[in-house]
């Protein structure tokens, strides 16, 4: 019984699969499928998700712990190809600030108010390169995909991408921004912790979103999309584990930077009105939680061509339009 029960399985599975094809390979041939590139710039507010900021409870990576007061602006410009209409890559390139800022925590007695004593806060400069491949499903359901005049459609995008950042947080002693990474302040390279390795700044993301694209001509279209970046590192904000012994700084670095480093690992009871302080093992962040961000873009695009004279097909359509 169980073997003729896999068998209809995949026979089913078989079935769909022809079905599918043969559905996939006559819209492609009933359609009047043209390539074409597509060029655009993408502005928009981002947020970073980690370690510093939050909300109340426990901290975590996703919209719960977004913080609006500290959103900042993306800008991008943007080259896609497109084979055909349901489907298309995407190169873009991105620049930004990301930042965090543990003195916006409101705190309510809970989780929250051990990172909102830790007083830390960061910035950084963003740069990022994405190739992402972009999916429009409805497109399989239209009667004439390539007339896209007034024509409203939804997508989801994935792929993957790389990002450059540098970390800075203020000094309290003069509230200027110094840079974070060369000061190891979590003890990351030392011989006493041989798991804190130095982190890049150069490091890999995966972007997934969605958006909806609406045709203003046959040339210029208008997208609004939103999307969030994976990331494999928990250094985005500089803050990623525990404190650590601040003698051990003068070992690794100059005294000068070692008396830098001292103020910025450990900021609790600065400007807080009480003695509360942190001491070497507490916690400092989270490293089960990488870090992330998202964008929500608003996209102006521009078709550039397509591999046949557009004009002499839609001279010779329908003009009526449905």
């Amino acid at each position: 019984m169980k073997q003729n029960l896999h068998s209809s399985v995949w026979k089913c599975c078989v079935v769909t699969l022809l079905f599918f094809s043969s559905y996939l390979t006559s819209f492609s041939q009933s359609s009047e499928s043209t390539s074409f590139f597509e060029a655009g710039i993408t502005v928009g507010p981002s947020n970073f998700l980690g370690d510093l900021g939050g909300n109340m409870g426990r901290g975590t990576t996703f919209l719960k712990d977004n913080n609006i007061p500290l959103t900042k602006l993306m800008f991008g410009v943007y080259l896609g190809y497109q084979p055909n209409e349901w489907f298309g890559l995407r190169l873009s390139a991105t620049f930004g600030t990301l930042k965090g800022d543990d003195a916006i925590i409101k705190g309510k007695g809970g989780l929250e108010e051990a990172r909102k004593i830790r007083n830390s806060d960061f910035r950084s400069r963003l740069v990022e390169g994405t190739l992402m491949a972009e999916i429009y499903p409805t497109v399989l359901l239209e009667y004439e995909p390539t007339d896209i005049f007034h024509k409203l459609r939804p997508y989801a995008v994935i792929g993957i991408g790389a990002f450059h950042f540098n970390p800075q947080g203020t000094d309290p002693l003069n509230g200027q921004w110094v840079n974070l990474q060369p000061l190891h302040t979590e003890g990351q390279g030392f011989a006493e912790f041989p798991d804190r390795t130095d982190y890049k700044l150069t490091q890999l993301n995966i972007p997934m979103g969605v958006g909806v694209k609406y045709f203003l001509s046959e040339s210029v279209n208008l997208s609004l999309e939103i999307i969030h970046r994976k990331t494999f590192t928990d250094y985005i904000d500089d803050v990623s584990t525990t404190y650590i012994d601040p003698s051990l700084f003068p070992a690794y670095l100059s005294l000068q930077q070692s008396q830098l480093a001292e103020r910025m690992a450990n900021k609790t009871g600065d400007q807080l009105g009480n003695n509360t302080r942190f001491f070497p093992g507490d916690k400092r962040g989270t490293a089960t939680n990488k870090d992330a961000y998202y964008s929500v873009q608003f996209k102006l695009g521009f078709r550039l061509g397509t591999s046949s004279d557009r004009r002499w097909r839609n001279s010779t359509s329908c003009p009526i339009r449905f």
